[in-house]
Protein backbone atom coordinates (compact mmCIF):
# COMPACT_ATOMS: atom_id res chain seq x y z
CA UNK A 1 0.00 0.00 0.00
CA UNK A 2 1.39 3.42 -0.96
CA UNK A 3 0.70 6.80 0.60
CA UNK A 4 -2.04 7.63 -1.86
CA UNK A 5 -3.93 4.49 -0.92
CA UNK A 6 -4.16 5.94 2.58
CA UNK A 7 -5.04 9.45 1.40
CA UNK A 8 -7.64 8.48 -1.20
CA UNK A 9 -10.51 7.69 1.22
CA UNK A 10 -10.09 11.09 2.86
CA UNK A 11 -9.99 12.91 -0.47
CA UNK A 12 -12.96 10.93 -1.76
CA UNK A 13 -14.96 11.92 1.32
CA UNK A 14 -14.80 15.49 0.04
CA UNK A 15 -16.65 16.97 -2.94
CA UNK A 16 -14.60 16.33 -6.07
CA UNK A 17 -13.73 19.96 -6.76
CA UNK A 18 -12.79 20.57 -3.10
CA UNK A 19 -10.45 17.58 -3.15
CA UNK A 20 -8.90 18.81 -6.38
CA UNK A 21 -8.29 22.16 -4.72
CA UNK A 22 -6.44 20.51 -1.82
CA UNK A 23 -4.22 18.51 -4.18
CA UNK A 24 -3.60 21.56 -6.32
CA UNK A 25 -2.62 23.65 -3.31
CA UNK A 26 -0.29 20.93 -2.09
CA UNK A 27 1.53 20.86 -5.43
CA UNK A 28 1.72 24.64 -5.47
CA UNK A 29 3.36 24.70 -2.05
CA UNK A 30 5.71 21.80 -2.76
CA UNK A 31 7.06 23.11 -6.05
CA UNK A 32 8.70 26.07 -4.36
CA UNK A 33 10.62 23.93 -1.84
CA UNK A 34 13.31 21.23 -1.80
CA UNK A 35 10.44 18.74 -1.72
CA UNK A 36 10.09 19.24 -5.47
CA UNK A 37 13.59 17.86 -6.01
CA UNK A 38 12.74 14.84 -3.88
CA UNK A 39 9.54 14.30 -5.85
CA UNK A 40 11.39 14.56 -9.14
CA UNK A 41 13.96 12.01 -7.99
CA UNK A 42 11.19 9.62 -6.91
CA UNK A 43 8.83 9.95 -9.85
CA UNK A 44 10.86 10.83 -12.95
CA UNK A 45 12.00 8.04 -15.26
CA UNK A 46 15.01 9.18 -17.26
CA UNK A 47 15.64 6.99 -20.27
CA UNK A 48 16.50 8.09 -23.80
CA UNK A 49 14.10 5.48 -25.19
CA UNK A 50 11.19 7.51 -23.85
CA UNK A 51 12.19 10.75 -25.59
CA UNK A 52 9.95 12.12 -28.32
CA UNK A 53 10.55 15.01 -30.72
CA UNK A 54 7.46 17.07 -31.58
CA UNK A 55 6.46 20.70 -32.04
CA UNK A 56 10.10 21.82 -32.10
CA UNK A 57 10.52 20.43 -28.59
CA UNK A 58 12.19 17.43 -26.98
CA UNK A 59 9.83 15.64 -24.61
CA UNK A 60 11.66 13.58 -21.98
CA UNK A 61 8.76 11.13 -22.03
CA UNK A 62 5.45 11.00 -23.90
CA UNK A 63 3.12 11.21 -20.89
CA UNK A 64 1.58 14.60 -20.17
CA UNK A 65 -1.16 16.22 -18.11
CA UNK A 66 -4.28 17.18 -20.05
CA UNK A 67 -5.86 20.61 -20.00
CA UNK A 68 -8.21 21.17 -17.09
CA UNK A 69 -5.95 20.07 -14.25
CA UNK A 70 -3.84 23.24 -14.21
CA UNK A 71 -6.24 25.80 -15.62
CA UNK A 72 -4.23 28.81 -14.49
CA UNK A 73 -0.64 27.61 -14.92
CA UNK A 74 0.06 27.60 -11.19
CA UNK A 75 1.47 24.08 -10.76
CA UNK A 76 3.52 23.39 -13.88
CA UNK A 77 6.59 22.82 -11.72
CA UNK A 78 4.76 20.49 -9.37
CA UNK A 79 3.41 18.37 -12.20
CA UNK A 80 6.84 18.20 -13.83
CA UNK A 81 8.21 16.98 -10.49
CA UNK A 82 5.69 14.12 -10.61
CA UNK A 83 7.48 12.82 -13.70
CA UNK A 84 5.26 14.09 -16.49
CA UNK A 85 6.93 14.86 -19.79
CA UNK A 86 4.81 17.93 -20.48
CA UNK A 87 1.83 19.91 -19.19
CA UNK A 88 -1.06 21.43 -21.10
CA UNK A 89 -2.50 24.34 -19.10
CA UNK A 90 -5.88 25.99 -19.51
CA UNK A 91 -8.42 26.26 -21.06
CA UNK A 92 -7.70 29.97 -21.04
CA UNK A 93 -10.12 32.64 -22.21
CA UNK A 94 -9.53 36.29 -23.05
CA UNK A 95 -11.21 37.53 -19.87
CA UNK A 96 -11.46 35.91 -16.43
CA UNK A 97 -14.43 33.57 -16.01
CA UNK A 98 -16.01 32.05 -12.92
CA UNK A 99 -17.49 29.10 -14.78
CA UNK A 100 -20.71 27.29 -14.00
CA UNK A 101 -22.40 26.99 -10.64
CA UNK A 102 -21.23 24.34 -8.17
CA UNK A 103 -21.40 21.40 -7.86
CA UNK A 104 -19.85 20.99 -11.29
CA UNK A 105 -17.47 18.03 -10.95
CA UNK A 106 -18.59 14.50 -10.11
CA UNK A 107 -16.72 11.25 -9.53
CA UNK A 108 -18.10 8.06 -11.04
CA UNK A 109 -16.10 5.80 -8.74
CA UNK A 110 -17.47 2.48 -9.98
CA UNK A 111 -16.53 3.51 -13.51
CA UNK A 112 -13.17 5.22 -12.80
CA UNK A 113 -14.58 8.28 -14.50
CA UNK A 114 -15.43 11.92 -13.94
CA UNK A 115 -18.17 14.14 -15.29
CA UNK A 116 -17.42 17.84 -15.23
CA UNK A 117 -19.30 20.93 -16.30
CA UNK A 118 -16.77 23.46 -15.03
CA UNK A 119 -17.49 26.00 -17.74
CA UNK A 120 -13.93 27.17 -18.46
CA UNK A 121 -13.34 28.90 -15.13
CA UNK A 122 -9.94 30.60 -15.29
CA UNK A 123 -8.02 33.74 -14.35
CA UNK A 124 -8.02 35.11 -17.90
CA UNK A 125 -5.36 35.32 -20.58
CA UNK A 126 -3.49 38.36 -19.25
CA UNK A 127 -2.87 36.83 -15.82
CA UNK A 128 -2.14 33.34 -17.14
CA UNK A 129 0.13 34.77 -19.81
CA UNK A 130 2.15 36.76 -17.26
CA UNK A 131 2.39 33.71 -15.02
CA UNK A 132 3.62 31.53 -17.86
CA UNK A 133 6.18 34.11 -18.97
CA UNK A 134 7.62 34.05 -15.46
CA UNK A 135 7.64 30.26 -15.16
CA UNK A 136 10.94 28.44 -15.63
CA UNK A 137 9.38 25.19 -16.79
CA UNK A 138 11.51 22.07 -16.93
CA UNK A 139 9.14 20.44 -19.42
CA UNK A 140 7.36 21.71 -22.54
CA UNK A 141 4.16 23.61 -21.82
CA UNK A 142 1.12 23.66 -24.06
CA UNK A 143 -1.56 26.30 -23.69
CA UNK A 144 -5.19 25.41 -24.35
CA UNK A 145 -7.05 28.48 -25.63
CA UNK A 146 -10.84 28.63 -25.74
CA UNK A 147 -13.71 30.95 -26.60
CA UNK A 148 -14.95 33.40 -23.99
CA UNK A 149 -18.46 32.67 -22.73
CA UNK A 150 -20.05 35.92 -23.91
CA UNK A 151 -18.54 35.91 -27.40
CA UNK A 152 -20.66 34.88 -30.37
CA UNK A 153 -19.58 32.73 -33.29
CA UNK A 154 -18.90 35.67 -35.61
CA UNK A 155 -16.56 37.29 -33.08
CA UNK A 156 -14.83 34.06 -32.05
CA UNK A 157 -11.79 34.41 -34.37
CA UNK A 158 -10.84 37.75 -32.80
CA UNK A 159 -11.45 36.39 -29.30
CA UNK A 160 -9.14 33.42 -29.84
CA UNK A 161 -6.51 35.68 -31.35
CA UNK A 162 -6.66 38.03 -28.35
CA UNK A 163 -6.14 35.10 -25.99
CA UNK A 164 -3.26 33.74 -28.02
CA UNK A 165 -1.45 37.08 -28.08
CA UNK A 166 -1.62 37.28 -24.28
CA UNK A 167 -0.18 33.80 -23.71
CA UNK A 168 2.14 33.51 -26.71
CA UNK A 169 5.36 34.27 -24.84
CA UNK A 170 4.99 31.51 -22.28
CA UNK A 171 3.79 28.54 -24.34
CA UNK A 172 5.74 25.96 -26.31
CA UNK A 173 2.68 24.87 -28.32
CA UNK A 174 -0.93 26.00 -28.49
CA UNK A 175 -4.10 23.91 -28.53
CA UNK A 176 -7.23 25.47 -29.99
CA UNK A 177 -10.21 24.20 -28.04
CA UNK A 178 -13.30 24.30 -30.24
CA UNK A 179 -14.92 21.30 -28.59
CA UNK A 180 -15.60 22.12 -24.94
CA UNK A 181 -18.96 20.53 -24.00
CA UNK A 182 -19.39 22.67 -20.88
CA UNK A 183 -19.57 26.22 -22.16
CA UNK A 184 -22.09 27.93 -24.40
CA UNK A 185 -21.58 28.33 -28.12
CA UNK A 186 -18.97 25.68 -28.83
CA UNK A 187 -21.28 23.53 -30.96
CA UNK A 188 -21.35 26.25 -33.63
CA UNK A 189 -17.54 26.39 -33.71
CA UNK A 190 -17.20 22.84 -34.96
CA UNK A 191 -18.56 23.50 -38.44
CA UNK A 192 -16.03 23.83 -41.21
CA UNK A 193 -16.44 27.57 -41.83
CA UNK A 194 -16.09 28.57 -38.19
CA UNK A 195 -13.08 26.32 -37.66
CA UNK A 196 -11.35 27.71 -40.73
CA UNK A 197 -11.96 31.29 -39.63
CA UNK A 198 -10.64 30.70 -36.10
CA UNK A 199 -7.61 28.65 -37.08
CA UNK A 200 -6.83 30.81 -40.10
CA UNK A 201 -6.89 33.92 -37.94
CA UNK A 202 -4.46 32.35 -35.51
CA UNK A 203 -2.16 31.31 -38.34
CA UNK A 204 -2.25 34.90 -39.63
CA UNK A 205 -1.24 36.04 -36.13
CA UNK A 206 1.82 33.80 -36.32
CA UNK A 207 0.53 31.30 -33.80
CA UNK A 208 2.50 28.10 -33.62
CA UNK A 209 3.06 25.32 -33.09
CA UNK A 210 -0.73 25.17 -33.48
CA UNK A 211 -2.94 22.15 -32.73
CA UNK A 212 -6.70 21.69 -32.78
CA UNK A 213 -8.60 19.67 -30.16
CA UNK A 214 -11.50 17.57 -31.45
CA UNK A 215 -14.56 16.18 -29.70
CA UNK A 216 -14.97 12.39 -29.53
CA UNK A 217 -18.65 12.63 -30.44
CA UNK A 218 -18.21 14.27 -33.85
CA UNK A 219 -19.71 12.32 -36.75
CA UNK A 220 -17.18 11.03 -39.25
CA UNK A 221 -17.92 13.67 -41.95
CA UNK A 222 -17.28 16.45 -39.42
CA UNK A 223 -13.97 14.88 -38.42
CA UNK A 224 -13.01 14.66 -42.09
CA UNK A 225 -13.83 18.36 -42.49
CA UNK A 226 -11.67 19.23 -39.49
CA UNK A 227 -8.76 17.20 -40.79
CA UNK A 228 -9.07 18.85 -44.20
CA UNK A 229 -8.57 22.18 -42.44
CA UNK A 230 -5.56 20.75 -40.59
CA UNK A 231 -4.02 19.89 -43.96
CA UNK A 232 -5.06 23.08 -45.76
CA UNK A 233 -3.76 25.40 -43.05
CA UNK A 234 -0.68 23.28 -42.38
CA UNK A 235 -1.45 22.97 -38.69
CA UNK A 236 1.11 21.29 -36.47
CA UNK A 237 -0.96 18.65 -34.72
CA UNK A 238 -4.30 17.28 -33.49
CA UNK A 239 -5.46 16.52 -29.95
CA UNK A 240 -7.84 13.56 -29.88
CA UNK A 241 -10.01 13.85 -27.87
CA UNK A 242 -11.99 16.11 -25.55
CA UNK A 243 -14.50 14.81 -23.01
CA UNK A 244 -17.70 13.14 -24.21
CA UNK A 245 -21.32 14.13 -23.85
CA UNK A 246 -22.42 10.56 -24.55
CA UNK A 247 -23.18 8.11 -21.74
CA UNK A 248 -22.19 4.50 -22.42
CA UNK A 249 -24.68 1.90 -21.24
CA UNK A 250 -21.91 0.36 -19.14
CA UNK A 251 -21.87 3.23 -16.63
CA UNK A 252 -22.83 2.09 -13.13
CA UNK A 253 -22.39 5.15 -10.91
CA UNK A 254 -25.45 7.09 -9.83
CA UNK A 255 -23.63 10.23 -11.02
CA UNK A 256 -23.98 9.06 -14.61
CA UNK A 257 -27.11 11.23 -14.84
CA UNK A 258 -25.14 14.45 -14.36
CA UNK A 259 -24.68 16.70 -17.39
CA UNK A 260 -21.22 17.64 -18.62
CA UNK A 261 -18.20 16.05 -20.21
CA UNK A 262 -17.39 12.43 -19.38
CA UNK A 263 -13.73 11.47 -18.99
CA UNK A 264 -11.83 8.42 -17.81
CA UNK A 265 -11.99 4.68 -18.49
CA UNK A 266 -15.42 4.60 -20.19
CA UNK A 267 -14.19 6.66 -23.14
CA UNK A 268 -10.77 4.99 -23.48
CA UNK A 269 -11.57 2.75 -26.45
CA UNK A 270 -13.50 5.47 -28.25
CA UNK A 271 -10.59 7.89 -27.82
CA UNK A 272 -8.08 5.33 -29.09
CA UNK A 273 -10.24 4.70 -32.15
CA UNK A 274 -10.30 8.45 -32.78
CA UNK A 275 -6.50 8.59 -32.49
CA UNK A 276 -6.23 5.85 -35.13
CA UNK A 277 -8.78 7.54 -37.41
CA UNK A 278 -6.92 10.85 -37.25
CA UNK A 279 -3.42 9.38 -37.54
CA UNK A 280 -4.42 7.50 -40.71
CA UNK A 281 -5.45 10.78 -42.36
CA UNK A 282 -2.92 13.44 -41.34
CA UNK A 283 0.84 13.58 -41.35
CA UNK A 284 1.25 15.57 -38.14
CA UNK A 285 1.68 14.47 -34.51
CA UNK A 286 -1.46 13.31 -32.72
CA UNK A 287 -1.85 13.78 -28.97
CA UNK A 288 -3.98 10.93 -27.60
CA UNK A 289 -6.28 11.75 -24.68
CA UNK A 290 -9.07 9.81 -23.06
CA UNK A 291 -9.02 7.09 -20.42
CA UNK A 292 -5.24 6.67 -20.17
CA UNK A 293 -4.55 5.09 -16.77
CA UNK A 294 -1.83 2.50 -17.42
CA UNK A 295 1.20 1.76 -19.54
CA UNK A 296 -0.87 -0.64 -21.61
CA UNK A 297 -3.48 2.03 -22.36
CA UNK A 298 -0.85 4.61 -23.25
CA UNK A 299 0.93 2.08 -25.44
CA UNK A 300 -2.28 1.25 -27.33
CA UNK A 301 -2.70 4.91 -28.22
CA UNK A 302 0.95 5.20 -29.25
CA UNK A 303 0.69 2.13 -31.48
CA UNK A 304 -2.54 3.60 -32.88
CA UNK A 305 -0.62 6.71 -33.96
CA UNK A 306 -0.28 8.98 -30.93
CA UNK A 307 3.06 10.73 -30.62
CA UNK A 308 2.18 11.89 -27.11
CA UNK A 309 -0.54 10.96 -24.61
CA UNK A 310 -2.26 12.98 -21.91
CA UNK A 311 -4.26 12.11 -18.82
CA UNK A 312 -6.12 13.78 -15.98
CA UNK A 313 -8.90 11.60 -14.57
CA UNK A 314 -6.56 8.70 -13.80
CA UNK A 315 -4.57 10.93 -11.46
CA UNK A 316 -7.66 11.12 -9.26
CA UNK A 317 -7.91 7.34 -9.01
CA UNK A 318 -4.26 6.25 -9.21
CA UNK A 319 -2.35 9.05 -7.49
CA UNK A 320 1.01 10.79 -7.89
CA UNK A 321 3.10 7.80 -8.95
CA UNK A 322 1.10 7.32 -12.15
CA UNK A 323 3.53 8.93 -14.62
CA UNK A 324 6.41 6.85 -13.25
CA UNK A 325 4.38 3.65 -13.45
CA UNK A 326 3.32 4.35 -17.02
CA UNK A 327 6.83 5.25 -18.17
CA UNK A 328 8.37 2.20 -16.51
CA UNK A 329 5.69 0.05 -18.09
CA UNK A 330 6.27 1.59 -21.51
CA UNK A 331 9.92 0.60 -21.35
CA UNK A 332 8.93 -2.99 -20.61
CA UNK A 333 6.42 -3.03 -23.48
CA UNK A 334 8.97 -1.59 -25.89
CA UNK A 335 11.40 -4.34 -24.91
CA UNK A 336 8.76 -7.04 -25.35
CA UNK A 337 7.96 -5.86 -28.88
CA UNK A 338 11.55 -5.19 -29.91
CA UNK A 339 11.27 -1.42 -30.32
CA UNK A 340 14.32 0.73 -29.60
CA UNK A 341 12.25 3.74 -28.56
CA UNK A 342 8.75 5.17 -28.18
CA UNK A 343 9.20 6.91 -31.51
CA UNK A 344 9.70 3.56 -33.20
CA UNK A 345 6.38 2.32 -31.81
CA UNK A 346 4.28 5.29 -32.97
CA UNK A 347 1.67 4.06 -35.43
CA UNK A 348 2.84 0.44 -35.33
CA UNK A 349 -0.76 -0.77 -35.63
CA UNK A 350 -1.70 1.43 -38.59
Amino acid sequence: MNGYDLARPLLFSLPAETAHGFVHRGLELAQATPLADAMESRYTVEDARLQVEAFDQTFGNPVGVAAGFDKNATVVGGLAALGFGFVEVGGVTAEPQTGNARPRMFRLREDEAIINRMGLNNHGAAIVGDRLAGTDARVPVGVNIAKSEHVGTDDAPGDYRETYEEVAEGGDFFVVNISCPNSQGFEELQNKESMAAILGGLKDAGAGPLLVKLAPDLPEPAIEDALEIVRDLDLDGVVATNTSTERPASLRSKNRVETGGLSGKPIEDQATQMVRFVAERVDVPVVGVGGVSSAEGAYRKIRAGATLVELYTALVYEGPSLAREINEGLLELLDEDGFDSVEDAIGADL
